[in-house]
């Protein structure tokens, strides 16, 4: 039943997923001043959202782990699993604002990067939550999932400060589609539509790839705690 579940949602991500590249691409007009390069905020921005709320759960996560450590050590498991998962995702989605965001600068700039608030955050962000994977990977030691707990929980406290940048300091970057000055917002309704469509997509594209990878974590939790147990027994 859960494969058939899983399944159906898989189908209607991709339903998505096609929706939102016609809206993008077919559907919402070209910018009056970028041209038909401004259409890279149909990806740029929903990326964005995702790779903040992902960054949320793997706060809550790590908190969760750091909470339940030693007084539920199952649950803490569960815990320390999203917030891997959510850490991993949110660096890819992360990747792809780096990406998409230099692309997008380059035709409307005319340079590839500047060190403006926004950007620069959103690279120290990115930065911190490969530390975390690093940490995660190359470490070893019966504090390493403790350690990349406060090491998640510290990464997260940029997420605010990328999100209000452009909002608290005078930066290169656009300001605020929606949330900001009086003139903000997408002035084309079939633009907004777009945008949606594509956060939507995206969102349900990253929760997909999300819960594939708390399971293939929590499976090599169960793993290693076998394997512990057997070497255990086997002194014994």
């Amino acid at each position: 039943m859960k494969k058939i579940v899983v399944g159906l949602y898989a189908l209607i991500v991709l339903a998505l997923m096609i929706w939102g590249f016609y809206q993008a691409i077919y559907v919402a007009p070209d910018d009056a001043m970028q041209g038909y390069v401004f259409r890279i905020i149909y990806y740029h921005v929903p990326s964005a959202s995702v790779a903040f709320l992902f960054f949320a759960i793997s706060l809550i996560g790590s908190v969760g782990y750091l909470g339940f450590r030693r007084s539920n050590p199952d649950r803490a498991q569960m815990c320390d699993a999203w917030a891997l998962a959510g850490a991993e995702v949110g660096v890819v989605f992360c990747t792809v604002v780096l990406t998409t965001g230099p692309l997008w600068g380059r035709r409307a700039w005319g340079i590839w990067w500047t060190w403006d608030a926004r950007l620069t955050t959103t690279l120290v962000l990115w930065l911190i939550y490969v530390s975390y994977l690093l940490l995660r990977r190359f470490a070893a030691g019966p504090q390493v999932q403790t350690l990349a707990a406060v090491l998640g929980i510290f990464g997260a406290l940029d997420v605010p400060i990328v999100y209000m940048s452009n909002r608290w300091w005078r930066t290169q970057h656009p300001a605020p589609v929606f949330g900001g000055e009086a003139d903000s917002g997408m002035k084309d309704p079939t633009m907004v539509g777009a945008l949606l469509w594509n956060m939507l997509a995206w969102m349900a594209w990253g929760f997909l790839v999300l819960y594939f990878r708390y399971r293939t974590e929590r499976e090599h939790q169960k793993n290693a705690q076998q394997e512990a147990l057997e070497a255990l027994e086997a002194k014994i």
